[in-house]
């Protein structure tokens, strides 16, 4: 079979809107709730700007026990939480709820990692001079770490998309879905590849600009 631009198409770009708009939103509240999760990971670790062995075990155990979930059945777990929030465990809201929420998860050790690789020193100079620890984040962490922060949040990005794919299983639509029901079901190789073909772009030109905004930043 081949693709049908009359009967897919329409159906095609529904599913794209539906991956950006899960993409976007997942992406836009892990990765800001996954940065805030990184910094009390990195700020309250042993020798921290903010020690505090309690906070920092207690986030530490509970990103290592999200983390390893296989995300089909992370959906299952978090369902009574989905449906409080909308109403609903079905649809592309119910589906942004849990991966949202895996993200953050995700993001949270993406950024810790990058900011231990720190040089201390650049941090006890600040200290030493009497600067606040919200200052010290705002004005030497973030500002030194922002490059492989981009990168990291580019790798991010990839890994969303990947989940994105599973939006079908609670009727959440998305490319993923399209590649389902309108390749695979129906034996039409044709929209499959097409739909992977547009995935792959996507996420090389995401990889690009990451990659380009690193450098960037590097040269500064």
């Amino acid at each position: 079979m081949k693709f049908d631009w009359a009967n897919d198409w329409p159906v095609f770009l529904e599913a794209f809107g539906q991956t950006l708009y899960i993409v976007g939103l997942s992406l836009g509240i892990g990765g800001v709730v996954g940065l805030l999760l990184g910094l009390v990971l990195y700020t309250t670790r042993r020798g921290g700007l903010l020690e505090n062995r309690y906070v920092f075990t207690g986030l530490n155990v509970l990103v290592n026990l999200v983390r390893p979930i296989p995300f089909v059945i992370f959906i299952t777990a978090v369902g009574p939480l989905t449906i409080a929030l909308t109403g609903s465990r079905i649809g592309t809201e119910a589906f942004i709820v849990p991966a949202a929420i895996m993200t953050s998860f995700a993001t949270s050790r993406i950024v810790e990692q990058n900011l231990v690789a720190l040089d201390p020193g650049v941090i006890e100079a600040a200290r030493s001079m009497g600067a606040s620890p919200l200052r010290i984040i705002r004005t030497v962490i973030i500002p030194e770490a922002l490059a492989p922060l981009i990168l990291g949040y580019t790798f991010i990005f990839v890994a969303v998309v990947d989940m994105s794919a599973l939006a079908g299983i609670v009727g959440g639509g998305g490319l993923g879905n399209f590649a389902l029901t309108q390749g695979y079901q129906r034996f039409d190789w044709v929209v499959t590849y097409v739909t992977v073909l547009v995935i792959v772009v996507l996420v090389q030109l995401v990889q690009f600009l990451g990659n380009f905004l690193a450098r960037k930043v590097l040269r500064r």
